[in-house]
């Protein structure tokens, strides 16, 4: 069983929301898409729900072609951020709508009502109104009912966006288990990197409407093939600066200097851009191989156990993820470090040329 996109492409009053897309999903797994708000991912699960048809290009579902086909004589479950349910019925009859259409005995109906609702936590619940819900349990009763569906394709879009963050830690190392035993295809759309890193699976990263990598998650982490993939793939996003290679010594701007580190040793002379993870910048020195770099502090955001540090370097703006809490000087200058090791190096279209050598032995 298989989904598959071939040059699907959608268009809306002349504006182009998804260029060509080839895509292909295998039976059970789990596919995050990744990217920031407007880049397609929603445009895209429509598109294979059958919500949407595509302007260009052929949705196969196990070998037949379904472009035209509705959405209603597919076998999908979709969940949306903004819970949706039958406000005129109980918990138990909403999880078990889609049982009750499909002419499931009611012995069976019950069994996997209850065991969803266990599951979901929502055991209480089961004679309530979903006005009754807070907005949490509203959302956990609609991941129930997909749940029950039996769908060959279940198309999650950000679900756990509004549920409080012990239920969201919760059910996201919960969902790829739920759902496993079923064989579906699994699609899950996300902004957060830190969450497609913890569902696993495949990831696709998206920017404006296109698909700029596809592949295993930590791979496609690891070693991003470009600086937009990069970008899309870390929280903060990651941090970039013009360097240039002259012989055996690199320029960081403002004069600054070093060694050519890591993968730059063996490039050619020329202009490059370097990029490094925010987790990777230090306050003090990591060793002997590190390199500094004098900044300028814009500001400081603590978020408990972390600080971020949003820094100027010669007119770049850059943000460091340290641990602990610093209180640091609004507009002074302060030094970072960053271990050569964990620069990637991209070339002036924004094509990877060398990975972070850490990346490469991972």
């Amino acid at each position: 069983m298989s989904l598959v996109l071939e040059g699907v492409t959608k268009v809306v009053e002349g504006q182009t929301h998804i260029y060509p897309t080839d895509l292909t999903l295998e039976r059970g797994t789990m596919n995050v898409l990744l990217g920031p708000t407007l880049s397609g991912k929603t445009t895209l699960m429509r598109i294979m729900a059958g919500l949407d048809v595509p302007a260009t290009g052929r949705v196969i579902w196990e070998g037949q072609d379904v472009t035209g086909m509705r959405v209603q004589d597919r076998k999908v479950a979709m969940v949306y951020q903004q819970f949706i349910n039958y406000p005129s019925m109980t918990v138990y009859d909403n999880i078990a709508s889609p049982m009750k259409l499909m002419g499931v005995s009611q012995a069976e109906l019950d069994r996997k009502v209850r065991e969803a609702a266990e599951l979901m936590q929502l055991t209480p619940m089961l004679d309530r109104k979903p006005l009754e819900l807070s907005g949490g349990q509203q959302q956990r009763c609609a991941l129930a009912r997909a749940l029950v569906k039996d769908a060959g394709l279940v198309l999650l879009d950000e679900p756990l966006a509004n549920l409080d963050y012990k239920l969201r830690e919760e059910l996201r190392a919960e969902i790829p288990r739920i759902f496993e035993e079923s064989g579906a295809i699994f699609v899950y759309a996300t902004t957060e990197p830190e969450e497609a890193l913890l569902l696993g699976g495949k990831v696709a990263t998206m920017w404006e409407g296109r698909i700029t990598q596809f592949g295993p998650t930590p791979q496609v982490y690891r070693s991003p093939k470009d600086a937009i993939t990069a970008r899309v793939f870390s929280d903060p996003p990651m941090n970039f600066t013009a360097v240039v290679k002259t012989g055996n010594q690199i320029a960081f701007g403002e004069g600054q200097t070093a060694p050519a580190p890591g993968a730059l040793a063996a490039l050619p002379d020329g202009t490059y851009t370097a990029g490094f993870r925010p987790d990777h910048l230090h306050l003090r020195a990591q060793g002997n191989d590190g390199l500094h770099f004098k900044c300028t502090l814009k500001v400081t955001e603590i978020t408990g156990s972390e600080t971020f540090v949003h820094l100027d370097h010669a007119g770049d703006s850059w943000v460091g993820l340290m641990h602990g809490v610093h209180h640091l000087e609004f507009g002074a200058p302060i030094q970072v470090w960053l271990d050569a090791a964990h620069v990637y190096v991209f070339a002036q279209n924004g094509q990877l040329l060398a990975p972070a050598t850490f990346a490469q032995a991972a």
